[in-house]
């Protein structure tokens, strides 16, 4: 394939950028932090989500392209989720994927696979988790996410609903952690610079599929998650709250969608050039 053409391809679906982020936030997981025993759990999410995934392709329900969507689930699975069991992994993954169609409203999955498949194993096993500080908080983590981030929100127009949350909680945490504790700046960015918060900011919250089609809907909620979790978190202390608010505020989706409107997403028809964030809303897609 020509160099051209290789772009052209890679430009004709923004989940192609998402998918070669991701994957570029697992390798330096696996070769800078040490995740490198956890290769039978990755093998295991991904066999969920693509088995699964295959057997709604084969039975008619979606298309061959719908695979891309089973990779990147089983990729946010490998980035989030911690838990010592591959079997945990297999079946977050395959929930997961499952939720999709046999959950729909108006065409739409309620929730982000991913973040479902990580909310019910935590609920169902006992031995699964979030684990914010697996990432650190290293600069040039911080840099290459921002970048992909953009890259490719901008593609699908939805670089608004990571901006916004992140920046909401940035104010949310440093009236709390400078004005109100009196704590130092550097605190308030540890906590705002953690990977954790970068991936579920810009690759989950942003999913198109389970997000308000509406862009002033889409913000206000956006901010609502934000608070939510901030509250969570800081008085309640609850771990990885930003997983738990979304999966609680995520079906109320349809309801807003239906006071809102706005027209469906299509993965394969939203591509944006870089920079150029017009609103461009198509079809459904799985």
């Amino acid at each position: 394939m020509q160099q051209s053409n290789w772009l052209k391809w890679l430009s004709s679906d923004a989940r192609h950028f998402q998918i070669l982020s991701q994957f570029t936030f697992l390798i330096y997981g696996i070769l800078f932090l040490g995740w490198d025993q956890d290769w039978l759990n990755y093998a295991a999410a991904f066999t969920g989500t693509v088995g699964i995934q295959t057997i709604f392709i084969k039975t008619g329900y979606a298309q061959n392209h719908s695979y891309k969507s089973a990779i990147i689930t089983a990729l946010g699975l490998c980035l989030l989720l911690k838990t010592n069991s591959p079997i945990i992994f297999f079946c977050a993954g395959a929930i997961a994927i499952a939720q999709k169609f046999a959950i729909r409203i108006n065409g739409k999955h309620l929730w982000n696979p991913a973040n479902f498949g990580i909310i019910i194993a935590i609920i169902l096993s006992g031995n699964a988790w979030v684990s914010p500080g697996q990432w650190g908080n290293q600069a040039i983590f911080v840099l290459v996410s921002s970048v992909a981030a953009w890259n490719v929100l901008s593609r699908i127009g939805r670089i608004d609903t990571g901006i916004i949350f992140l920046l909401s909680l940035s104010i949310f945490e440093y009236f709390r952690t400078v004005v109100y504790l009196e704590w130092g700046h550097e605190v308030w960015l540890h906590k705002m610079t953690s990977g954790s918060i970068l991936l579920f900011s810009f690759f989950m919250i942003t999913d198109p599929m389970s997000t308000p089609l509406n862009k002033k809907a889409r913000i206000v909620w956006t901010v609502s998650v934000a608070f939510v979790s901030f509250y969570l978190t800081n008085f309640f202390f609850i771990n990885a709250s930003v997983q738990w608010v979304l999966f609680a505020l995520t079906p109320f989706t349809p309801l807003i969608d239906k006071l809102a409107k706005a027209s469906q997403f299509n993965w394969q028809k939203s591509i944006q050039p870089l920079f150029n964030l017009k609103k461009q809303t198509n079809e459904s897609t799985y």
